[in-house]
């Protein structure tokens, strides 16, 4: 029988706010055992996140461990000094955050933050030793190209790369417990079953614990033994996995397995006797892309720099009022191609067509112009809204820059859009710090149908957010297409969204579209063997999850 690793018994923790307090989390209790794979899933807010940063004494701001006991192989975490905590955090815990934006120094190169981890760790002595340490790191957590990344900064990083970088710190010193929190809610689903393998491994071979925190239920089974179910703060749910998923006893977890989407769900809106046209027999497309390339040139080292080809001759049309979805691995093209859409990236060749005009023949004005009537929606809602203006604002600013309306026009129609978006009129006076993930998401998108556009880029619109507020967001999406007769352009590497969110699909591999067709035929009857290895992948698909259904 394994040992206890960590023990956690009638955990309470609490934020100071002036002279009041709140608690957050109320008698938490749970045991992760040596080797063992622990998930804790739930909505956010929940307190999944606050009960990691509590067990490696990282809580921000005001909060505290007001009571309860953290027992890391018999020691007491909550009695050890500052000094004790910073020995055990990277060499016996291990952490993988979240938001790799935020939690890597935009100034210094990758190679830089990841070296520093090693020599913090004492892995290495040594110039060279310490650089093949970092770049061995990087390789086990899915960077195969890693030594020639090293230089690069995180902004030239996707996503995808920069969460793996993340990983790699924090399996760094092979630590006995690794808390890892979303560690793939960026990364695409083949990348996903690497690092998630290698985590598996590291369980297997060396007994390392892992601390799993997500909103993916499938991820959730397929790679814990046990799940813990979170909401407000309490552990509601407690069991074997696939025993949670198969019969969920709370009332909130069976609210959570019915809105996870799975390959089994249908189409969100779709009738019982709607079908899917093939888009080759659809309406006249409003977006047509023909034979699309873009070229960048990187650098190697030095002032050496090389051609690489993002985008090869990629082609397709979204018919008017439907949903098309880009899938791919990270780096395979799909912001890219969003980007040249959305006018924000010149193609090296090729022609994108709105309603059937060039977009390369449109002067300046006419550019401006079309940005009316085409609108993004970003993955990360709290980097692409202001943190400076309030909400009302943020989504008024479309309008005070095509200097539409009066600034009382443009408050009362940012207080419309707010209904719309089901969001209270009260919001339009706090900041994006005061709102929650899927709040944010929900601005944004208010913000995008400001202007009333009649096409909408979204992406990877959904991946951050769990699976209560991500079963919202496509509902919304879903009804505001069906009111507004809009049509979607959606980038996403989560196919089991793609299921229920798109009418058609393109499969996109190292720059190339290798698939495409409408969903029904490219998830039933997939003819490649990528797009066969990319539903393969994803977790938990042979699992009873409810998804969105139609």
């Amino acid at each position: 029988m394994s040992n206890t690793l960590l023990s956690v018994r009638d955990l309470t923790v609490a934020f100071r706010s002036g002279k009041t307090t709140r608690e957050v989390l109320h008698g938490v209790s749970f045991d992760i055992l040596e080797g063992e794979t622990l998930a804790i899933v739930g909505e956010s807010g929940s307190g999944k996140s606050t009960t990691a940063a509590a067990i490696i004494d990282l809580l921000p701001g005001t909060g505290q461990v007001t009571g309860g006991s953290i027992s890391l192989d018999g020691r007491e975490l909550t009695e050890a000094s500052r000094r004790e905590m910073e020995r055990i955090r990277g060499r016996e815990i291990g952490y993988v955050p979240q938001d790799p934006m935020s939690n890597l120094n935009p100034v210094w190169s990758i190679g830089f933050q990841v070296k520093e981890a090693v020599r913090a760790n004492g892995l290495a002595q040594g110039r060279k030793q310490v650089h093949d340490r970092a770049v061995e790191v990087l390789v086990q957590a899915g960077l195969h190209d890693a030594a020639r990344r090293m230089h690069q900064f995180p902004h030239q990083f996707s996503g995808g790369m920069r969460q793996r970088a993340l990983i790699g710190i924090g399996l760094a010193a092979d630590p006995r417990l690794l808390i890892a929190d979303e560690p793939t809610s960026a990364l695409d689903v083949t990348v996903q079953r690497v690092i998630l393998d290698h985590l598996a491994s590291l369980t297997s071979e060396r007994g390392t614990s892992v601390l799993l925190i997500t909103h993916d239920l499938g991820l959730a089974a397929e790679r814990a033994d046990r799940i813990l179910v979170m909401n407000q703060g309490e552990i509601v749910e407690a069991g074997p996995s696939a025993e949670i998923l198969r019969d969920p006893q709370h009332p909130y977890t069976q609210r959570l397995v019915a809105a996870a989407p799975s390959l089994a769900s249908k189409r969100i809106g779709l009738t019982e006797h709607a079908e899917q046209v093939p888009v080759e027999e659809a309406a006249a497309p409003v977006v047509e892309v023909r034979d699309l390339v873009k070229d960048f040139s990187i650098r190697t080292g030095g002032f050496r720099r090389e051609p690489f080809r993002a985008v090869d001759t990629v082609s397709f049309a979204i018919p008017r009022g439907k949903t098309l979805a880009l899938v791919g691995e990270s780096g395979s093209g799909k912001s890219t191609v969003a980007k040249m859409v959305l006018q924000l990236e010149k193609p090296t060749d090729g022609e994108i067509l709105i309603d059937g005009q060039p977009t390369s023949t449109m002067s300046r004005a006419e550019v401006f112009r079309l940005r009316r009537r085409m609108q993004p929606v970003f993955q990360d809602p709290y980097g692409s809204l202001d943190p400076l203006r309030s909400i009302g604002n943020l989504i008024s600013e479309p309008l005070q820059v095509h200097g539409i309306g009066s600034r009382e026009e443009q408050h009362q129609r940012s207080l419309e859009l707010l209904d719309q978006v089901a969001l209270p009129r009260e919001l339009a006076w706090r900041y994006p710090n005061e709102l929650s993930g899927g709040q944010r998401q929900r601005v944004a998108i208010a913000r995008a149908l400001a202007l009333k556009p009649d096409i909408v880029v979204l992406d990877e619109a959904v991946s951050a957010l769990d699976v209560l507020v991500q079963d919202q967001i496509l509902r919304l999406l879903s009804e505001l297409q069906e009111e507004l007769g809009l049509t979607y352009l959606f980038i996403t590497h989560d196919l089991a969204v793609v299921r229920v969110a798109a009418d058609y699909v393109c499969v996109m591999e190292k720059g190339r579209i290798v698939e495409q067709g409408t969903v029904d035929s490219i998830f039933d009857n997939p003819q490649e063997e990528y797009t066969r290895r990319l539903l393969d992948a994803i977790p938990g698909a042979d699992l009873p999850l409810g998804g969105v259904a139609g």
